[in-house]
């Protein structure tokens, strides 16, 4: 027998070429799903070296229309469109000089919102990962139960025994367990690679949030200007954070 892919695809049923064409989909799928999430989240931690610096220092200068205007401009940065986005509803009130505990309250919401947005949008495809890597081995095993069946059906309609006569259906059959794993396993890499990457760019925005809020806080007091904030995200986002990235 032609242990190939070749000849065991030749000599594979229709039901088993059908489990390793849907596999063989799946595969390209999370493949596909991989090397873009890789792309985009390279692309936001890159934004982000660039973005920290400039944003910090127009925040010590207090021209927060240039700052809005900087994290408007990176689009892919998640620091960017969560920062930016919270300082455009607090513009405003902070040019007035009129900041109370309530505008910080409202500061506070908007991060949140901008983060559970950004949040969604880093995880979008994680869940066909984890669905490729759960079931791909579940598919193979299908094709495998089957085509054993169908062994045993034929060696009972021959009348012949013996792991020669039902030793290429067995083949036949296992392989498509092998094609199973071969697409779960590195989709289950990759599912616990970007979700640990996205817990730690998470824990990043969660933290330059924070700071953010401290700044504002300061406004209240009038002491914008060369803030703790500004040291703080500079220093979390510029290559020195103390979280993991």
């Amino acid at each position: 027998m032609d242990l190939s892919l070749a000849g065991l695809w030749a000599a594979m049923g229709n039901f088993a070429k059908g489990i390793v064409i849907v596999m063989a989909l799946m595969s390209i799928y999370s493949l596909t799903i991989m090397v873009s999430k890789w792309w985009n989240l390279r692309s936001a931690q890159a934004e982000t070296r660039k973005f920290a610096p400039e944003f910090s220092q127009f925040l010590e200068e207090d021209n927060l229309t240039e700052a809005i205007k900087l994290a408007e401009s990176y689009k892919k940065s998640h620091v960017a469109l969560v920062l930016g986005g919270a300082l455009g509803e607090v513009k405003p009130l902070i040019q007035d000089g009129s900041v109370t505990v309530s505008d910080i309250n409202s500061a506070e919401r908007a991060v949140e919102r901008n983060m559970l947005l950004e949040i969604t949008q880093l995880k979008r495809g994680l869940a066909v990962l984890a669905t490729v890597g759960a079931t791909a081995p579940f598919v193979g095993l299908l094709g495998t139960t089957v085509g054993i069946i169908n062994s045993f059906t034929a060696m009972a309609a021959s009348g012949g025994g013996g792991l020669a006569s039902i030793g290429g259906g067995i083949s036949e059959a296992l392989a498509t367990t092998a094609f199973g794993l071969i697409v779960a396993i590195p989709a289950v890499w990759a599912y616990n690679y970007f979700q640990t990457k996205i817990d730690n760019l998470t824990a990043e925005m969660t933290y330059v949030s924070k700071e953010m809020i401290d700044y504002l806080i300061k406004g209240v007091s009038g002491e914008f200007g060369r803030s703790r904030f500004t040291r703080e995200f500079n220093a979390s986002s510029g290559g020195n954070s103390p979280i993991s990235t």
